[in-house]
C-alpha cells in the first residue's frame, strides 16, 4: 500500500495511534485502546481493520485457552515502524499548533 493508497486518519483514527504511542512499545488488546480511547467497539474494530491492512498494526491472539483464562481469547495490536510514521504524519493535520486537544 502506497502513501497515497493509505487509510483515512480521521480523528478517531488519529486518538487510536496516539493510545499505541502513549502505551511505547507494549501490545494492547481492543479493550485496551477502548478503554484509552472510549471509542465504542462499532468504530473501534473498523480503524483496527484498516490500520492493519496498511501495515500500521500487527496483531496476535492470546496463547491461553479460554477454559484456563476463563474468558474468551483477546486479540493484542501492536504499533509497526509504518504506524509510527502514519502518526508523525498526520500529526500536524490534528491542529494548527500539531498539538493534540485529548493529550492536554
Amino acid at each position: 500500500m502506497t502513501q497515497t493508497d493509505e487509510p483515512r486518519v480521521s480523528a478517531k483514527g488519529l486518538k487510536v495511534l496516539h493510545a499505541f504511542i502513549e502505551a511505547g512499545s507494549r501490545e494492547l488488546s481492543g479493550a485496551d485502546i477502548a478503554e484509552r480511547t472510549s471509542i465504542l467497539s462499532g468504530t473501534l474494530y473498523p480503524i483496527l481493520i484498516r490500520f492493519k491492512s496498511a501495515g500500521w498494526l500487527k496483531d496476535r491472539w492470546e496463547d491461553d485457552e479460554p477454559v484456563e483464562l476463563g474468558r474468551p481469547k483477546r486479540r493484542y495490536y501492536k504499533l509497526t515502524a509504518a504506524g509510527h510514521a502514519a502518526y508523525r504524519r498526520n500529526i500536524p493535520n490534528a491542529a494548527p499548533s500539531g498539538s493534540v486537544a485529548w493529550a492536554r
